[in-house]
């Protein structure tokens, strides 16, 4: 008798405990404000010479009001180097920026704030932090289970985009490189805000303020490196950010 107590006792402690554990997991949440927060895409690779400084210069907003995402680029890897953070949908998101743009080419390190191109980004850390509006858009963001995450986003009666847009991200802070051959060869990188996902959430026409369900199953948190969940609506045509936000979990 005292042993299947025993075992009931530890049963019910297991129970409470995982419990108490999801609990924890879905209370972790957040709420976009009454102002658009602005959204900096830096365009970087490992082997691009002139980047370093560019990575390091994002990694200054750390703890800003801002949702910050590094896209490594791989059209640079045939120079000796390949960017292990790289990804094909980078270079493609890059190109559209472009072309919404009217730019002819894309670049490296390229700076891209709020949907537009941003080459003067040197020295620019109090304009970018302050380049904000009144927010027509709301988005609410929560995680569901360790991957699993659910935005609501609603659209604003006034003001507001007739069609709205929007992609996830996830990001990691704290990775870095040791470059072995290409431009950067014997150079130690560090990079913050890495992009490790990226997907899109569609596009969608707005019915007043009608709340949106979108739901993300986002790739294991990488140990060591804290991540970021992301979620940015955009206006599609223009690439002009409605709004934003970065919701960061513990454990």
């Amino acid at each position: 008798m005292a042993s299947s107590a025993s075992k009931l006792i530890a049963a019910c402690a297991l129970l409470t405990w995982a419990t108490a554990t999801f609990g924890m997991q879905s209370q972790c949440a957040a709420a976009s404000g009454t102002l658009v927060t602005p959204v900096l895409e830096l365009y970087t690779s490992e082997g691009c010479s002139s980047c370093p400084p560019a990575d390091k210069w994002a990694s200054a907003f750390k703890g800003k009001d801002l949702v910050v995402q590094a896209f490594h680029v791989g059209y640079w890897d045939y120079i000796g180097w390949v960017d292990r953070f790289a990804a094909p949908a980078h270079t493609t998101r890059q190109r559209e920026l472009a072309e919404k743009n009217r730019l002819r080419s894309i670049y490296t390190p390229q700076v891209v704030v709020n949907g537009r191109d941003w080459p003067q980004w040197r020295g620019a850390e109090s304009r970018i932090s302050g380049a904000r509006e009144a927010a027509h858009t709301h988005i609410a963001l929560k995680r569901l289970a360790d991957d699993q995450f659910e935005a609501t986003v609603t659209p604003g009666t006034a003001g507001a985009a007739q069609a709205w847009a929007a992609y996830w991200t996830v990001t990691e802070h704290g990775h870095n490189s040791k470059v072995k051959s290409g431009e950067n060869a014997g150079e130690f990188l560090k990079h913050d805000f890495v992009v490790r996902q990226y997907t899109q959430a569609g596009e969608y026409k707005s019915a007043g303020a009608v709340p949106t369900r979108l739901v993300l199953r986002s790739i294991a948190a990488t140990p060591g490196h804290e991540r970021q969940i992301n979620l940015v609506v955009f206006e599609p045509t223009s690439g002009k950010t409605l709004q934003a936000l970065s919701l960061q979990c513990q454990g």
